[in-house]
């Protein structure tokens, strides 16, 4: 069983914990992650720049961070920041739900053990997102 909870601390971008949940959902079934429970938290600038201060050690704002708390059963939270992510979809051409969406997925996989700290498996994640955001549909 695949769990999802969302947490709206911001609504640059109209999201519906419906989509939220779908997006999970399918990237951890795809991933045969079938038995994982993954807490998603939207916020904005002022709300991420700490996190990433405090456990990655970078003192400025970013789009998305992930901890994998277990890995089995998969246990997840990620912090997705929707100001980031509408100023990424307007440099990217693609529309501000596209791109949380990439975010979403793209967090997701750095819990399933994903990597993207070096080219070739930066590489490997890439296509493997795109190929879930596109098999997701989301305009």
């Amino acid at each position: 069983m695949i769990t999802v909870q969302s947490n709206f601390k911001c609504r640059a971008i109209r999201l519906s914990r419906a989509e939220v949940e779908q997006w999970t959902t399918f990237v951890c079934s795809h991933e045969r992650r079938n038995n994982a429970a993954m807490t998603l938290v939207f916020t904005d600038d002022r709300g991420i720049r700490p996190i990433n201060k405090k456990h990655l050690g970078h003192d400025r704002t970013t789009d998305v961070i992930s901890f994998t708390l277990e890995d089995s059963p998969l246990e997840g939270e990620l912090y997705i920041n929707l100001e980031q992510a509408r100023r990424q979809a307007s440099e990217y051409g693609v529309s501000p739900k596209n791109e949380a969406a990439r975010l979403v997925v793209h967090g997701v996989l750095h819990c399933c053990g994903y990597d993207d700290t070096d080219d070739a498996s930066r590489a490997r994640m890439f296509d493997r997102q795109e190929r879930h955001v596109t098999a997701l549909g989301v305009k």
